[in-house]
């Protein structure tokens, strides 16, 4: 019996918490946390330690099934990225400073990004992290190169692009030369190889 009643408490406090969540987004709250900054001197100090590039604003416009009209600041500094305004093909890597599974896909990433960034490049999302220093130290200690913008606040939570979030990280989210999601998958790859394979399932590009 109470056991049963423990469950019952569980689920009620889930289903309170997602209608909490749910009322707040769709309010127009703001629910960014204000006292987190990703520009900072300290942080500029390690992302040029670690050579890590700087985020690239796109120059197109909003496209029915893009990304969200949602900008973004650049982690460690550097220009602010409004997704809406972003074309591929392109792969998106969602990512935080305490996921284990990023820490280990992170190298391949970097390699995928080294040798075929050109052709398909890698920009990585700092997602729902109130830590950006601890977020550029897992880039150090991995060896990511490739730029990444952040959203301590998740406000990506809610939109549908980034859906695939919902169901933990890492996560990936494809986008086309006309700037449609084409694909959302969860990450967890352990080799250039599995990302290579991801595209062309996702992008139709054979690297």
């Amino acid at each position: 019996m109470r056991k049963l009643l423990l469950a019952l408490t569980l689920a009620a406090c889930v289903a309170v918490g997602a209608l909490a969540w749910s009322s707040m987004s769709g309010s127009g709250i703001d629910v960014r946390p204000p006292d987190v900054d990703v520009d900072t001197p300290a942080l500029r100090e390690a992302k040029a330690r670690i050579g890590m590039e700087d985020c690239e604003p796109g120059s197109g416009e909003a496209v029915e099934g893009g990304l969200p009209e949602l900008t973004l600041p650049c982690l460690g500094g550097g220009p602010d990225v409004d997704l809406s305004s972003l074309r591929g093909p392109l792969v998106i890597n969602l990512w935080q400073a305490n996921c284990e599974p990023c820490r280990e896909e992170m190298p391949a990433l970097d390699a995928f990004h080294q040798q075929y960034g050109d052709r398909v490049p890698v920009l990585g999302i700092d997602f729902n992290d109130v830590h950006p220093d601890g977020a550029l130290a897992l880039a150090e200690e991995t060896g990511a190169t490739y730029p990444s913008v952040a959203d301590p606040g998740g406000e990506l939570m809610v939109e549908d692009a980034f859906a695939v979030a919902r169901r933990g990280l890492p996560a990936f989210v494809f986008i086309d030369e006309d700037g449609v999601v084409v694909a959302q998958d969860s990450g967890g790859v352990e080799s250039v190889a599995e990302i290579r394979a991801k595209v062309a399932e996702h992008l139709g590009i054979t690297l």
